[in-house]
């Protein structure tokens, strides 16, 4: 299928121009070299081991994603440092998790003591070693502990527990990383550092080391990943960009596009075959790459285009740029690889659907 021309690809389709990811990816590679901070891209954005391994080669340090399903995935790939920034509680689940961890280095966040437990009881039933971040609620009010003595409690737990590590702090500023006013960001992750750093100057006063700091995003890379406390930064979405992050400035390029193909057209609207089941809109509508002065309101399986130019013609296939690229990449099996208006490769999605 290589080597076909773009124009005969069948929409809707998932298309990555190769030119705009590599740019992509050695842009933040370029900005991390000289930071504390390494990177460990989020899977959850990608979904694709090809694209791992591209990011490791360019100097990411390991993975990171929100599943076990997900880095079982990374695992089969040959991904050897995977981090679960997310907490593993069912006893079926923790078995699985103690036994990848016995084929690659598999770090998890946690936020109880009872789960504590059954990782040590798992790793010790595997005789595997499992590396654990203490989950900090810095501001999403999801999962994760507030107080120091909180944190500290967890942490001597994890130390005195047979077959896991103590890794550090597991701290994410999902709530202020798609804020279009940097101000806010930064104020944001300035609150931040302030609460993870007292709370690190906490643990290491009883004793306790504090290796790893995780967490960071695409919207906030260039704050939280510039020479603070965190020595990781887990960014996801810079890979490919969409229209929600297309707000901030960052610099990074739309490398992902759904393509689509105008099945009916007529005066001021254009019709095509890609709807809700081709492109999600959790952040919002897409954008029609080449033509911003374009709306486009999705149904579940037809976008209608206000075309009020009548720029757009009967058959024409067309781009959109996704409002949001991680839950549109998770309704394809692969992505169609496009450089110099041919097919370059087919790469599988194997991370699709792994909620589990």
């Amino acid at each position: 299928m290589a080597g076909i021309r773009k124009e005969d690809i069948e929409t809707p389709a998932l298309l990555i121009d190769m030119d705009l990811l590599e740019y992509n990816i050695k842009l933040m590679a370029d900005y991390m070299k000289h930071k504390k901070a390494k990177l460990r891209p989020h899977y959850k954005t990608f979904k694709c081991p090809t694209i791992a391994h591209i990011q490791i080669r360019a100097g990411a340090k390991g993975i990171c994603c929100a599943k076990l399903g997900e880095a079982e995935t990374l695992v089969k790939a040959g991904i050897q440092d995977v981090l679960i920034a997310n907490q593993v509680v069912d006893p079926v689940k923790v078995t699985r998790l103690a036994g990848l961890a016995r084929i690659a280095k598999l770090s998890v966040a946690v936020d109880n003591p009872d789960n504590v437990r059954e990782l040590s009881k798992a790793a010790k039933e595997h005789d595997s070693t499992i590396y654990v971040l203490v989950e900090v609620d810095v501001g999403m009010k999801r999962c994760g502990v507030n107080t120091a003595e909180e944190v500290y409690n967890l942490a001597k737990l994890i130390s005195d527990s047979e077959g896991l590590v103590f890794e550090g702090i597991q701290a994410y500023e999902g709530h202020v990383i798609l804020n279009p006013n940097i101000n806010v960001r930064r104020r944001g992750v300035e609150e931040m550092v302030k609460k993870v750093g007292g709370i690190k100057d906490f643990l290491e006063k009883k004793g306790i080391k504090v290796n790893e700091i995780s967490g960071g995003g695409t919207g906030t890379y260039n704050i939280t990943g510039d020479n603070t406390i965190w020595t990781e930064i887990q960014a996801g979405s810079y890979v490919f960009m969409d229209t929600s992050y297309n707000q901030l400035g960052l610099g990074f390029k739309n490398a992902l596009t759904v393509y689509t193909e105008v099945i009916h057209k007529r005066k001021g609207m254009a019709i095509t075959d890609a709807g809700m089941k081709a492109c999600t809109t959790d952040h919002g509508m897409p954008s029609v790459k080449g033509y911003p002065s374009m709306s486009v309101q999705l149904h579940e399986e037809h976008g209608l285009i206000t075309d009020q130019k009548d720029e757009l013609s009967y058959m024409q296939k067309i781009e959109y740029i996704p409002g949001h690229c991680c839950t549109t990449v998770n309704l394809y099996d692969q992505y169609y690889c496009v450089r110099n208006g041919l097919l370059e490769a087919v790469w599988p999605i194997t991370g699709r659907g792994m909620c589990i």
